[in-house]
């Protein structure tokens, strides 16, 4: 979550300081290290808790934020499925070649996908998503698993 906080996402990327801008960074995040855990068999199992702790805490923080019983099922079921359908295309993008295809694969996910300010800069924004997958690509299992990732 701390890496979604960063203030470079809003300032430098485009990412709408907003609570849908604030969700869409953490399911961008989210799904990077999801996305770097599938690649490694031993680290599956410990994915599949990963997305239970983020559902919880996105119940949590709809609670919070004043939505009723009655309805938090509902608006769940909604982040869930961004969340799968943002997952899904992260994926395709990030298979789709060289660096300079990724890139080109993920400003129109990003476009499709992000709450944007007026004017963001998607490529800066695919960028540092791309910088980001390096970084946890090199990072160690071990550290993964205890969410050491060094900014």
């Amino acid at each position: 979550m701390e890496i979604a906080r960063e203030k470079e996402w809003y300032a430098q990327c485009g990412v709408a300081d907003t609570v849908p801008g604030r969700f869409d960074a953490v399911t961008l995040v989210t799904s990077l290290v999801m996305l770097r855990m599938e690649r490694d068999k031993t680290l599956i199992e410990p994915s599949v808790r990963l997305t239970e702790l983020f559902v919880d805490d996105m119940d949590g923080q709809l609670r919070q934020s004043g939505v009723g019983d009655l309805v938090v099922g509902k608006r769940m079921g909604k982040l869930m499925s961004v969340f799968g359908g943002r997952l899904g295309a992260l994926r395709e993008a990030f298979a789709a070649g060289d660096a300079e295809q990724v890139g080109a694969a993920l400003v129109p996910v990003l476009e499709r996908n992000v709450t944007l300010t007026e004017g963001a800069n998607t490529q800066a924004l695919a960028a540092r998503l791309q910088a980001l997958a390096a970084q946890l690509d090199a990072i160690p299992d071990e550290d993964i698993m205890a969410a050491r990732i060094a900014r």
